[in-house]
């Protein structure tokens, strides 16, 4: 006797004979080990199928509380995927037929049955199970792929019949499956030729005869029920029975309209700017080409303008990237407008653009259209309910005078963009073969900037602050000197960009951190007067993951309080990474370190930040206070930061005071401290120390000046 694949099998019967007779099947020789449970009503049966899981169930008909098909449905409702056989004393072959409908495998009947049938019965129902769990799994697999796939397909019978459609088909036919079944192909396709607006045939007809795939004929629409045509591609194949004989045909097509669209937006993507919609770098550098080519025929120049927006990036940073691309856009329609059509704007990614004047009769002409450009994208910009100001810095290169390929006149003019950000910003530069010169020797500061740390080649100079009622030293600026062993004194105007851009101002601004700290320390342990360190932090150092952890760490190693530590950083630097900016800062203000705003008013303020940020003072920018005494004695942004930091209880302080009558206006407007070369220039180390020994002479107002510590 064979035995059968279960392990565990539920018995369902209330008759206490039957039971018995059942079980001593189960324990014959040869059938095997079966975990046999036996309940006598339907409740229990649930109950016990809720909390264990079984192989089969053995089901009688004639429950107490479950009789016939109804125990067949719970039966069912409780294990759904449990394979059941039901037991019954009737030979009744349209009650197994019910029985069989409602989910049972098998049917036996009392009497008719020994241990060897059993064991065969639920064998064979344990195989029909699993069979149709198989061609369930298959047929649900197979209509998710048909429903998931993004071609329609239409299945006929062999009468033409529609027997399937799935959701593409029924979107894109207008009809239904529920509607579609067992109507006739041609009323639910109809297919024309969209030049001649001849109808196509059922394309099911294609089939016959054949065993591959048809594809059917090119340039057709299908007609939607609503009238609506959609240019499609198709093709058409048999459906065989084992037999290999015909049963019907499958109808696949697609929506070739939206292949096209994408395919035309796949080619637009590839040479333009997906935000502005301008040709991208590549599509210029053919566009140039081509003018270059035909420029000697018509005895015409070429002109390549590189345009390069100011403070851009404080605004995308401050505002968010929405609004920064909808300026991008702004200017980029404003360009436009700025040349004619045989011309070309391209945006080279970020707030770089690049413009083809193809035909330029002589330079003369491209500086008009700079001009022009200049003042289009100097006017206000209202978007989001702000008015935003921008300017650009624009560089020229001229064919063939600066270059005879697209990558030269690029390259020369992108030369002449950065010499005109140099030159005061908002204007254009023509190149000329010196400023190559100029991007050579920048090279070569950056190559001896990355060696400078490790030679020590730089030195800090300290200028003092001056409190503006006692006169006292209040505390220094550490400010950083490069000797270059071959140029000498570097200017920290001329390397400092650099290293910014370089990334070397990490290193460099932790090294002088320290030697700040370190110094500061020195002069305490010396026993001079108490001096606040104040050392300058770009937005760079700051968004450096290690920036807090190494402030930190030299504070602890140089053992300076936190207290006796201010670090300036401008406007712009604050509103970079805001989040992350007012998590660093307010660590540090917890510790005692104080904080001030450098260059105050120069960037795109946001008075709210100040009370965001932690701030403790605020530095006025020199280009105020010089407009103290010149300018037609515009005093009124010094007076109105001055009661502006007043009135929120932060510390004034103004840069670059240079005469006595700068000096007096500050006073009588009480701001509270000032620094520059009025009171001392910076100076090394030692000589600081002699001027918190001796301090600073202030003599009264409108008096000369005491001598300079140069």
């Amino acid at each position: 006797m064979s035995r059968t694949p279960i392990s565990t099998l539920l018995l369902v019967e209330d008759n206490p004979g039957d039971a018995r007779l059942l079980r001593e099947m189960f324990n014959e020789p040869g059938v095997g080990r079966i975990g046999l449970t036996c309940v006598e009503s339907m409740t229990k049966a649930e109950h016990h199928l809720r909390d264990h899981t079984v192989d089969m169930i053995l089901l009688d008909l004639g429950l107490p509380d479950a009789q016939g098909l109804e125990a067949v449905r719970r039966a069912h409702a409780a294990a759904p995927r449990v394979p059941l056989v039901v037991l019954t004393g009737l030979d009744d072959e349209a009650l197994a037929a019910q029985c069989l409908q409602e989910g049972a495998q098998e049917h036996l009947i009392k009497g008719q049955i020994d241990a060897r049938s059993l064991l065969r019965a639920l064998r064979y129902a344990v195989e029909r199970k699993t069979t149709d769990e198989a061609l369930y799994e298959e047929k649900e697999r197979a209509q998710i792929t048909l429903n998931c796939i993004g071609d329609a397909v239409i299945c006929t019978d062999m009468s033409g019949n529609i027997s399937f459609l799935n959701v593409v088909a029924e979107k894109m036919t207008g009809w239904s499956l529920q509607e579609a079944a067992n109507r006739p192909m041609a009323e639910i396709v109809r297919i024309l030729d969209a030049t001649s607006r001849e109808v196509i045939l059922n394309p099911m007809t294609r089939t016959t005869g054949h065993e591959r795939i048809q594809q059917l004929r090119s340039n057709i629409v299908l007609a939607r029920r609503d009238g609506f045509e959609i240019p499609i591609e198709d093709s058409v194949a048999p459906i065989h029975d084992r037999a290999g004989q015909p049963t019907g045909a499958v109808f696949v097509f697609r929506d070739v309209s939206a292949a096209r669209a994408m395919a035309l937006q796949m080619s637009h993507s590839a040479l333009h700017d997906f935000l502005t919609g301008l040709p991208n770098r590549l599509f210029l550098s053919d566009r140039i080409s081509q003018a270059i080519a035909l420029a000697p025929r018509h005895m015409n120049k070429v002109a390549v303008l590189f345009l390069d927006l100011d403070g851009f990036k404080h605004i995308n940073d401050s505002l968010g990237h929405p609004t920064g691309d909808k300026l991008l856009q702004s200017i980029a329609k404003r360009l436009g407008e700025c040349v004619r059509g045989a011309d070309t704007i391209s945006r080279q990614g970020g707030d770089e653009f690049v413009v083809l004047l193809s035909e330029v009769a002589q330079s003369e002409h491209a500086a008009i259209t700079a001009r022009r450009m200049l003042n289009a994208v100097a006017r206000p910009h209202s978007i989001d309910h702000h008015d935003l100001h921008i300017t650009t810095s624009i560089g020229v290169s001229v064919y063939p005078e600066d270059g005879l390929d697209a990558e030269t006149l690029i390259k020369n003019a992108d030369t002449a963009m950065y010499h005109a950000k140099e030159n005061g910003r908002q204007s254009y530069q023509f190149f000329t073969p010196a400023m190559n010169v100029r991007a050579v020797e920048r090279q070569s500061i950056e190559e001896t900037l990355r060696r400078a740390l490790e030679r020590g080649e730089f030195s800090l100079h300290y200028q003092p602050k001056i409190n503006l009622e006692t006169g006292a030293i209040t505390g220094a600026e550490a400010l950083l000197r490069w000797t270059h062993p071959v140029r000498g004194s570097v200017s920290p105007a001329q390397f400092i960009p650099i290293a910014e851009d370089c990334g070397l101002i990490i290193p460099i601004g932790k090294w002088v951190l320290r030697e700040a700290c370190k110094q500061a320390r020195l002069w305490l342990d010396a026993g001079l007067p108490a001096a606040t360190m104040a050392v300058n932090i770009s937005a760079v150092e700051i968004q450096d993951q290690n920036f807090l952890e190494g402030v930190l760490a030299i504070l602890k190693e140089t053992g300076l309080d936190p207290r006796s530590l201010e670090l300036e950083l401008t406007e712009s630097v604050l509103m970079k990474r805001a989040e992350s900016t007012d998590t660093i800062l307010k660590t540090l203000a917890a510790l005692g370190v104080q904080l001030a705003i450098d260059d105050f008013g120069t960037g795109y303020s946001s008075l709210s930040y100040l009370r965001k940020f932690p701030i403790d003072a605020l530095k006025i920018d020199q280009s105020f206070v010089r407009q103290i005494t010149t300018a037609g004695n515009d005093t009124s942004i010094v007076t109105a930061v001055i009661s502006m930091g007043r009135s929120l209880k932060l510390r004034v302080i103004a840069e670059g005071v240079e005469t006595a009558a700068e000096l007096a206006f500050l006073k009588t407007q009480r701001c509270d401290e000032a620094q520059g070369y009025y009171f001392s220039r910076p100076v090394p180390a030692g000589r600081f120390a002699t001027l918190l020994k001796s301090g600073i002479q202030v003599g009264p107002a409108g008096a000369q000046p005491a001598p300079l510590l140069v």
